[in-house]
């Protein structure tokens, strides 16, 4: 091999290396599994390809191509994407042969002549798209993960452009290969969220209802890849007749966070419960019992309870845990963060002492507790959340609590990159 052929080959070496590195950044920069598969596809058009297609099995068979990328005019064509016809079971068709578990395979303009004999719906499908956008070589790969057959990648050559040969199927295996584990893992990922999801609904509490009283709630996960997280809700009467209302965040952002979110609310209902102290108490009780059994875990907290009326005026006593303070919204638009009782978050030092504090609530005033995805915006002050919320409460204390909590989440976290949950109580006019 003389010197020109050495640097052909080092070059035609690193271009593969360079296809492999691209092609595994997009697959991480996304947990959609079509939108991984179409990032990938204008990552080979038009370095290894003229054109380029990806198709997707879901879990019911059911195929769909969910791009086709062209060299000209560069941008993925919409109009050809959709439901795919079944895999035909006995069809010489190349995608079907690849969709039922054969390797990758090499194609030629030849391959894709009209056979009216065989009149396979997705071969004649496919056949037309040869028809419209040309090809004079190509290489379907199966999207192959754990033995099963995910999808299809199909890279197509113009009939000007060098064909595809035997020694490209082991890079479009390996490139097919890569984006199958991403379609998998996608989907994995999708599938535990889902469950975590399901799971903390199912676990959101039923919220009492009190003469005079209202109370309204909300949970909703991150926008993005729909997370769940371990924030949480709360609100019970206690044996003594005071309202306890909490608002709480486990650090995390998975199933495990749901999980742990379930232990420690039902460990605070039955410490609150059991000895009915003050809040400030009661958050440090259950601080000493994370530290014995999830001595890893961390939370924010914020316990608070309803007490009255007394002499016609309700109470709230309350205590905070490393968490964002209650806004205390009167019917006239005043608003107050209750900014006092502060203490550290839970499952750093179970030891270290705890305040709680005390005011008296304007009648017909409306509390707001609250998670910090509703407040929280990257590259922003937390100050300016917590303004902006502010405004938007005082600016709905005439609607329903209802009304109020489903305007402040549209208002305010329609794209949260956290989940939010928030916990409202609104008095009645006059307590007399």
């Amino acid at each position: 091999m003389d010197g020109f052929d050495v640097d052909q080959a080092l070059r035609e070496a690193l271009d593969r290396l360079t296809l492999l590195d691209q092609t595994t950044a997009v697959l991480a920069s996304t947990l959609d599994a079509a939108e991984g598969i179409s990032r990938v596809c204008r990552v080979l058009v038009p370095a290894l390809a003229d054109w380029s297609v990806g198709d997707l099995m879901d879990e019911a068979g059911r195929l769909e191509r969910v791009c086709v990328t062209r060299r000209e005019p560069g941008t993925p064509m919409v109009a050809m994407t959709g439901v795919l016809p079944g895999v035909g079971e006995d069809s010489d068709d190349p995608w079907s042969r690849v969709l039922r578990g054969a390797g990758a395979l090499l194609l030629s303009a030849e391959r894709f002549e009209p056979d009216p004999e065989t009149p396979d719906p997705l071969h004649a499908l496919n056949n037309e798209l040869f028809g419209r956008l040309g090809g004079g070589s190509g290489i379907v790969a199966p999207l192959r993960a754990r033995r099963r057959v995910l999808g299809a990648l199909t890279l197509v050559r113009e009939p000007g452009r060098a064909p595809f040969g035997e020694e490209d199927l082991a890079l479009v295996e390996g490139l097919a290969h890569r984006v199958a584990l991403a379609v998998d893992n996608a989907r994995l990922h999708a599938e535990v969220q889902t469950i975590a999801e399901r799971m903390q609904r199912s676990l959101l509490p039923r919220l009492p209802v009190i003469d005079g009283l209202r109370i309204a709630a909300r949970y909703v996960p991150a926008a993005s890849s729909a997370q769940v997280g371990g924030d949480w809700y709360d609100s019970f009467e206690l044996p003594q007749g005071d309202i306890a209302l909490i608002i709480g965040d486990v650090t995390g952002h998975d199933l495990q966070a749901a999980v742990a979110m379930s232990q420690i609310r039902n460990m605070l209902r039955g410490i609150a419960c059991d000895r009915q102290e003050p809040p400030a108490r009661i958050l440090r009780r259950l601080d000493l019992a994370m530290a014995v059994l999830y001595p890893q875990q961390t939370a924010t907290c914020v316990y608070a309870l309803l007490k009255g009326p007394e002499n016609g005026r309700y109470q709230l006593d309350w205590a905070s845990a490393g968490h964002l303070p209650p806004l205390l919204i009167t019917p006239a638009g005043d608003t107050t963060y209750l900014d006092t009782g502060r203490g550290l978050v839970l499952g750093v030092d179970p030891e270290s002492p705890r305040t709680g504090a005390t005011t008296v609530l304007p009648p017909a005033s409306t509390v707001l507790l609250y998670t910090d995805g509703l407040v929280e915006r990257r590259g922003e002050s937390l100050d300016h959340g917590l303004i902006r919320l502010r405004q938007h409460a005082a600016a709905l204390v005439d609607q329903e609590l209802d009304v109020m909590c489903e305007e402040l989440l549209t208002g305010l976290a329609p794209d949260a990159q956290d989940d939010v949950a928030l916990i409202a109580l609104r008095l009645p006019p006059s307590a007399l």
